[in-house]
């Protein structure tokens, strides 16, 4: 992903806030240069179309999970569930030792709240990525989680 789409995802966490105007992304993301404007607009446009941002109204946007979930780091782990399944809080609880021997932050999104996440895994919660890549569906081996957040430390410390 290009760097300068990367910059406008990454400046919701910079500012902590939900919706930013085009105006924000101009200055914070392209360093307010006029000729960048229209570098940022067509960013804007790829990353609504790719999925990463919503418009939400006049030059407003939202970044959707999609977006948040491009920027995790190496270790991050993000479970996919919903109120009241039981596989769900199986796989957290099966999880948590391991996530905490490596320390790696665990992000619970319900995926009810995204009419996105829900189209896409209505039917197959938990679903568990580790950074960007999705590592299980449905349960969880925690041998093979270790494993894996065992590699991606390790890729992480020699990158």
């Amino acid at each position: 992903m290009p760097e300068l789409n990367l910059r406008i995802l990454a400046t919701f966490d910079d500012l902590k806030r939900d919706t930013l105007d085009l105006h924000t992304f101009f200055e914070l993301a392209a360093g307010a240069a006029p000729d960048e404007r229209a570098r940022v607009l067509d960013a804007v446009a790829e990353l609504v179309g790719d999925g990463s941002l919503e418009e939400t109204g006049g030059d407003f946007y939202r970044r959707k999970e999609a977006g948040r979930l491009r920027l995790a780091g190496a270790l991050d782990v993000t479970l996919y569930t919903r109120p009241g399944c039981h596989l769900c809080d199986a796989a957290k609880a099966a999880m948590a030792p391991v996530l905490a021997e490596f320390k790696a932050p665990l992000r619970e999104v319900n995926i009810d709240t995204d009419r996105q996440l829900r189209d896409i895994y209505t039917n197959d919660v938990p679903v568990i990525f580790l950074g960007t890549r999705k590592v299980a569906q449905h349960s969880v081996d925690v041998q093979q989680l270790r494993q894996q957040l065992q590699e991606a430390k390790c890729a992480a410390r020699d990158a």
